[in-house]
């Protein structure tokens, strides 16, 4: 374990002025509070507390979070209190242990709604202290270092909960090394094969062309020293959890993935960093659409830097980032660097964001959230988002996230002008409302009077604040209309139980799900937005099991004109849950297609046959067919398994067909009947884990008529 002086010295070499009395009396405490506990290794639990202590020495943080990380789990796991800590260290410290605390007790992984609620809770704790949040990222870096003393399935909830929540947080909050060491961590416990695989890779193809880091280094000092340029010069092969991510979102293999090497360049000044772009750009070509400036658009939480990937030594991607010292300290600590000590004194980095205005504009975007599904949806999407930089016809800059569209570009202009939108021109090309925007491109609204939201929007758009906008003017529009229908669907609900549908009845439903009153509830009934089942399992879950009508599959699909019909495509078979349009077809009503069915391309220059359409919400039968395409060993008794698999998963078999047959493995087509997209991602997920099963994917064929 770390001793106390080797805690202090860590401390003192950024901040020979630190308070060495106090993080002694601290170290001491927290030592006899823990005294006879121990961690799962079987170690002393204290030498954890100090393990955290000293990572965040590495963020060279002020005395007050590192005597908070030696005291963080007093409170909780013993007889300490916050009043006994207050008297002992003062008020400051006190707040921040029982921030962490408070924090720890979070259920951050449970049920939607408990979830949301929890978020809202994670965020309120930022908002009175952002040390909170990095001892408890430091916490959690720690216990994933060692999370092998765990049990196997505490091992797989840790590492699930790292990968969806703390490492998307700890990358929002610009501390992007913490947020690959947590990946790479989790992923090594999610997926120990796929990572040994890139592992294995990675020694093969250092054997095959020798050391490529030292080279390109060499050849990028080469090239500065020729323009007199002063820079550092860093390289690294990327973590195994990135280099995966890229093998999946690019569908490649590992011999082609290409940019698997990062070179970063530290330079003096900020003009020096465009010296060296120019200097890279003039020695290697550069990769199109892999320029990214964030010195002249900083991110929100303060980094700054260049990015530019070019095709290096042996025509091999290397990814560049140029940026000054400064701007360095800022992309290590991110928001952090607020209370950096550098040079033995409290940092004054320029370029370091005031937490408090940070999580101040994180959080205002989540205020209009009237429901805890759309905080969390809003939540999820700006931690989880990388940002995508687009401009207006006048110059002007729109950062959008990641898979944003055009509708969502119109929406962060204006509500008005997202309201009024009718179509688009990305690079002066007109493109249907879905298309994915890409950094550096020109979007111009077009706009009309007149028009009003579509609810077939809201699959299109990927911003919570354009979500929440169609939400409510969907609900403003035709609010009496749906609010008459929504009491007449409850009427009936309540009366195929022996209930009667009252004001109160309604109201302590509007309370439950946090609406404003009964008459929003009957809003939401009407839209669909809530069903009848939803409203009676809340008042009376014992009776609700007699009331779960399913949705007629005749009825399943919404924006249909009336009497007409409807029927699935054969080619992408799509299922309730995922986005779907419609072609019409004269005396034939309206095949449903996926929004991202090839086929649609034959459509493009018939845009009168297209049909708004989303799945009516509720509980839908299962008898919507999907092809699966399953390779599996050839042995006795696996196939009869695969086939129960799929029967526990409550899910039918209509067809089976051999499509390759081998001595060792062969290919099957299976038609399974499910209810919906959630149902297919459940017996996706029962047959993966099967370890006879070789490969498992959605079988589409472009070639199959409706």
């Amino acid at each position: 374990m770390i001793t106390v002086d080797d805690l202090i010295q860590l401390v003192r070499n950024y901040n020979p002025k630190t308070n060495q009395q106090l993080i002694r009396d601290a170290f001491a405490y927290g030592e006899a509070m823990h005294e006879g506990q121990f961690r799962h290794s079987g170690e002393p639990y204290f030498t954890h507390p100090v393990a955290v202590a000293a990572i965040l020495t590495e963020q060279q943080l002020d005395d007050a979070t590192i005597i908070t990380a030696l005291l963080h789990d007093t409170i909780e796991d013993t007889k300490s209190t916050y009043s006994e800590v207050a008297e002992k260290f003062g008020t400051e410290i006190a707040e921040l242990v029982d921030g962490v605390t408070k924090l720890t007790n979070l259920q951050l992984s449970s049920s939607e709604t408990k979830q949301a609620e929890n978020f809202r809770k994670l965020f309120m704790a930022m908002s009175k202290d952002m040390r909170v949040i990095l001892v408890k990222l430091a916490d959690r870096l720690h216990n994933m270092r060692t999370i092998k003393s765990m049990r196997v399935e505490k091992q797989a909830q840790k590492a699930r909960e790292t990968m969806d929540i703390f490492a998307p947080l700890a990358g929002r909050m610009g501390m992007q090394w913490m947020r690959d060491e947590l990946e790479d961590l989790a992923f090594s416990v999610l997926n120990p094969d796929g990572r040994k695989s890139i592992m294995r890779r990675f020694i093969t193809l250092q054997k095959e062309s020798g050391d490529v880091i030292l080279k390109i280094t060499n050849d990028i000092r080469h090239e500065l020293e020729k323009q007199t340029i002063k820079a550092e010069v860093f390289g690294r092969a990327k973590k195994p959890y990135s280099i995966w991510r890229k093998m999946q979102e690019k569908d490649q293999g590992f011999s082609r993935l290409s940019d698997i090497y990062g070179f970063r360049v530290i330079t003096e000044n900020e003009a020096d960093c465009y010296r060296v772009l120019g200097a890279i750009h003039q020695r290697w070509r550069s990769v199109p659409g892999r320029f990214k400036d964030y010195i002249s658009q900083p991110k929100s939480n303060g980094y700054r830097s260049i990015h530019t990937t070019v095709s290096g030594r042996d025509g091999k991607r290397v990814e560049v980032q140029i940026r000054t010292g400064q701007m360095n300290d800022v992309a290590e600590a991110g928001v952090a660097a607020h209370w950096s000590y550098r040079d033995g004194v409290q940092s004054e980095n320029p370029f370091a964001v005031d937490p408090a205005k940070w999580i101040a504009g994180l959080t205002e975007r989540f205020e209009s959230a009237e429901d805890h599904d759309e905080f969390l949806e809003h939540v999820k999407m700006e931690m989880y988002s990388d940002q995508v930089f687009c401009f207006t016809p006048k110059g002007e800059v729109v950062k959008l996230p990641r898979g944003a569209t055009p509708l969502d570009f119109a929406y962060a202009i204006h509500t008005r002008i997202g309201e009024s939108c009718v179509g688009a021109k990305v690079d002066g090309i007109r493109v249907p409302l879905w298309t994915r925007v890409k950094n550096g491109q020109s979007v111009e609204i077009m706009t009309a009077e007149g028009q009003r939201p579509q609810a077939t929007w809201i699959d299109i758009v990927a911003t919570g604040k354009a979500k929440a906008a169609i939400r409510k003017s969907l609900r403003e529009e035709d609010r009496d209309r749906f609010i008459k229908l929504g009491r007449e669907l409850a009427r009936v609900a309540f009366e195929h139980i022996g209930k009667k549908s009252t004001d109160k009845a309604l109201g302590i439903v509007a309370k439950h799900l946090g609406l404003v009153d009964a008459a929003e509830v009957l809003a939401r009934l009407g839209s669909a937005e809530l069903t009848a089942r939803d409203v009676v399992e809340i008042l009376y879950p014992e009776l609700a099991s007699t009331s779960g009508d399913e949705i007629d599959a005749s009825r399943a699909v919404v924006g249909l004109s009336q009497g007409q019909s409807f029927t699935r495509a054969e080619c992408c078979q799509p299922v309730p849950g995922e986005r779907i349009v419609g072609i019409a077809y004269r005396g034939q009503g309206v095949v449903v297609h996926a929004i991202d069915c090839p086929v649609l391309s034959d459509f493009e220059e018939q845009p009168g046959r297209w049909v708004d359409l989303h799945w009516h919400s509720g509980r839908h039968p299962a008898v919507h067919s999907v092809t699966l395409s399953i390779t599996i060993s050839n042995d006795a008794g696996i196939l009869g398994r695969i086939c129960t698999l799929i029967g526990e998963q409550k899910a039918n078999i209509s067809d089976l067909h051999f499509a390759d047959r081998k001595p060792d493995f062969y290919r099957l087509l299976i038609d399974v009947d499910l209810r919906d997209a959630e149902h297919l991602h459940t017996v996706m997920t029962a047959l993966e884990a099967d370890s006879d099963v070789a490969s498992l994917e959605r079988y589409r064929d472009p070639n199959r008529k409706p």
